[in-house]
């Protein structure tokens, strides 16, 4: 029996962004830097797919980046270049923020 999605058209993620996600989530869990997979990781689980394709293109752009400085821009230990600081690195931040600080603090790491 064939399995119906009843999300309106525009919700069903095609197979193109579904394969785009995939490559996004592998990248994000694995940065090789434990505190980035921390951050990076779950936020592409949980935020990645609700992202508008211009989102994941700037968040891609941010996976680009060496991990020392991207970890220090998303802390803000280290100014954020112009052309990262924008509404997705504010997400990565709200997102750190919100659930990944207290996991650490419930001992995750």
């Amino acid at each position: 029996m064939t399995e119906i999605d009843a999300r309106p058209e525009g919700e069903i993620p095609s197979d193109e962004r579904k394969a785009r996600l995939g490559r996004i989530q592998f990248r994000a869990w694995r940065r090789g830097f434990r505190e980035a997979d921390m951050v990076l990781g779950p936020f592409a689980d949980a935020v990645a797919p609700t992202m508008s394709d211009e989102e994941l293109t700037a968040f891609e752009a941010l996976l680009d980046q060496e991990d020392q400085y991207l970890y220090g821009w998303i802390i803000e230990r280290d100014p954020t270049p112009a052309e990262f600081d924008g509404p997705v690195m504010d997400k990565v931040r709200a997102y750190m923020r919100a659930h990944v600080a207290a996991q650490v603090g419930r001992g995750i790491g």
